[in-house]
């Protein structure tokens, strides 16, 4: 019998290491199910590891608030921690509404690293325009107000304009400086294929043609990721000025029920029964991007509450997982290390 205690002990070790490192790879890799990269419809391609139950909680919330819209809802959320996402109708084609702006913003910054690089002919941040009433178009709050033949401004403060209260004018004035065809061709350089920028704001002549700005959930948010790891803007300085500057304080969906202080990069839009809103949120420790995107909406009231809603759940559950798995490994080592402790006594 005395020899029995060793083999029991030997394989007690092993069983444990076992566990353990079940443990780890539970933790670090995704369930064979899920994808950094879901491909929408309306089933989620994004199925959580079998022990991340908030994850499950959010994928089945993102599910119920899409099948109770009476309209059209894409959505696509990426964890810009490990790559996986949640996704309903996220290869939809959508209109982006003012969403657009962000690209716009984009090539903007990406002109300005071209130029800082010695590249001729590029938009800069402080190139100076000189107001002239004639561009002007419909909602456009501080262009309006400017005065002709007194006021300049620079590209960086049209860019202000466009984001902080989604000027009009001052973004079809950054599209004539920058050039359509270069925002289309940094989204192709991206690998984005479905996200087009085809006319100026307030073109609805444009708009009846079919040539209307469009993406879909999964481009903007791919975008964005693009965005927060560096992957155009190399210049880790520009791409700072970039998120600070998208971040600005605005009217929007999606930091509209979060808590106050947390930083939100996005850029909401709106036409008729169409919402739309696509950003970064900064939850502590665990970053995320989002795109939720709406056509057909019957209740335009309840598309808006509908995107705050799926960003509060998404930031509840990311702050939560930024916490979780960590005290979660120590309570189950703590667990087998005990049972562990109590066999070799034995």
């Amino acid at each position: 019998m005395k020899k029995a205690v060793p083999i029991l002990e030997t394989a007690t070790v092993a069983i444990t290491l076992a566990l353990v490192s079940g443990i780890f790879a539970q933790i670090k890799a995704p369930s064979p199910q899920s994808s950094p990269r879901g491909r929408g419809g309306i089933e989620t391609e994004s199925a959580p590891t079998s022990g991340d139950l908030f994850w499950k909680k959010l994928d089945d919330r993102v599910g119920e608030i899409v099948g109770r819209f009476d309209g059209v809802m894409g959505v696509a959320i990426v964890d810009l921690t490990d790559g996986r996402t949640i996704s309903r109708n996220a290869d939809h084609v959508f209109s982006t509404a003012s969403s657009i702006k962000i690209a716009i913003l984009l090539e903007l910054y990406h002109q300005e690293q071209g130029a800082r690089d010695g590249a001729q002919g590029k938009a800069r941040l402080n190139d100076v325009y000189d107001f002239d009433p004639k561009v002007l178009v419909d909602f456009s709050a501080i262009m309006a107000g400017l005065t002709p033949g007194v006021t300049k401004v620079t590209n960086r403060d049209l860019a202000q304009f466009m984001v902080a209260v989604s000027d009009n004018t001052a973004a079809n004035i950054l599209i004539d400086r920058v050039g359509m065809q270069n925002v289309n061709a940094t989204l192709r350089n991206l690998g984005l294929t479905k996200t087009m920028l085809r006319r100026k704001m307030m073109d609805f002549a444009a708009a009846k043609r079919g040539d209307e700005n469009v993406s879909t959930p999964q481009e903007m948010a791919r975008l964005l990721e693009a965005i927060y790891k560096g992957k155009l803007l190399l210049k880790k300085e520009l791409n700072e000025q970039f998120v600070k500057q998208l971040s600005t304080l605005k009217e929007s969906y999606i930091p509209h029920d979060l808590p106050p202080g947390v930083q939100v990069a996005n850029k909401p839009g709106n036409l008729q029964n169409v919402r739309t809103d696509s950003g970064i949120v900064f939850a502590k420790d665990r970053p995320f991007a989002m795109s939720v995107m709406t056509s057909n909406a019957r209740d335009e009231r309840a598309a808006e509450r509908a995107i705050s809603e799926i960003a509060l759940e998404a930031y509840r559950c990311f702050e939560t997982r930024s916490k979780v798995p960590i005290s979660d490994l120590h309570n189950r080592i703590d667990s087998i290390t005990f049972v562990f402790k109590q066999t070799i006594k034995r």
